[in-house]
């Protein structure tokens, strides 16, 4: 564990070991060294990253280094601390990661608070389609906010389709959740409330200037979306007024940029879009809602590109 000049691993204390930590990872090129050193130290002693400071002046033992140098080394390569956990937590609840989903990021959170937003009823006893569901998370995070909802979870991996599954299960929603293994909602009969997505976006030529962490230990298949990474957009619109009630809504996450595009392929398809979209933490808009009103009610103004109307 120590470098040159540094204590030896056996004379450490838990505050030194920690530090030391924070200095590799720091020098590795890590943008959250001191989060992760604490993080990763934490679960190399099997505490709660708060009690740090309380068993501070205690000395690691041997094991302890050990194990604190095997998952510091992980992160040095590059491969970030919810894999190295196999877990992350998303909307104040835990989802178990496997090598088929993505990591659920807080920027998702910005589908969830949209979603809720338009559905402001608690007891509203709601229809939800999550279309590349990958952990669960997003579907998860809605059920529990809404105990009357209902939701279907689809996913194109057979993998990534049992991490949701095992995720609802272990949060309490297997009841009302249940799992289809498919391409999209082609699948489906339709007459949802809701369809929530965050699909591939990625364009296939940007895969080489992603972070380390996501090109290398990310699935391509939940990250690329055709040479233009708008694949699964074009795919999702076009079934959304077959899948959506009338007065259903859709609620897509974007990745930079994208929202003029998306939000001309639901327009496409018949739907009016609600305002701009929600932007994340970041300020970058991040989530599209859109509204079926019915084949019966389209508008000629609605079948317009690039219109963009108030919230109704």
């Amino acid at each position: 564990m120590p470098g040159p000049g540094d204590t030896p691993a056996a004379d450490l204390t838990i505050a030194q070991l920690r530090r030391q930590m924070t200095a590799r990872l720091a020098a590795g090129g890590v943008e959250t060294p001191e989060r992760d050193a604490r993080l990763l130290l934490a679960h190399a002693l099997g505490c709660a990253p708060g009690e740090l400071l309380e068993r501070g002046t205690t000395s690691a033992t041997p094991e302890m280094s050990a194990a604190a140098e095997a998952l510091l080394t992980r992160r040095l390569a590059g491969e970030p601390v919810a894999r190295i956990f196999g877990q992350k937590e998303f909307w104040s609840l835990t989802f178990r990661l496997s090598p088929d989903t993505l990591v659920p990021r807080p920027d998702t959170e910005t589908v969830v608070e949209a979603a809720l937003s338009l559905f402001p009823d608690r007891t509203a006893p709601l229809r939800i389609l999550d279309l590349g569901t990958g952990t669960g998370a997003i579907l998860a995070a809605l059920l529990a906010e809404r105990p009357a909802a209902t939701g279907i979870a689809v996913d194109r991996s057979e993998n990534a389709a049992r991490t949701a599954l095992a995720n609802f299960e272990a949060n309490g929603l297997a009841d009302r959740a249940s799992v289809v293994v498919g391409d999209w909602g082609s699948a489906l009969v339709g007459g949802f409330d809701l369809v929530v997505s965050n699909p591939p976006y990625i364009a296939e030529d940007e895969m080489a200037g992603l972070a380390i962490d996501v090109r290398l230990h990310d699935p391509h298949l939940a990250l690329v979306a055709g040479a233009d990474g708008l694949a699964a957009y074009r795919a999702i619109s076009a079934d959304l007024p077959r899948l959506l009630k009338p007065d259903g809504v859709a609620v897509l996450e974007l990745g930079a940029g994208q929202e003029p595009a998306v939000a001309a392929l639901v327009q496409c398809a018949g739907l009016r879009v609600l305002g701009p979209a929600r932007a994340d933490l970041g300020g970058i808009p991040r989530a599209l809602c859109a509204r079926w009103h019915g084949a019966a009610n389209r508008t000629a103004d609605e079948k317009r590109l690039g219109t963009f109307e108030g919230n109704g």
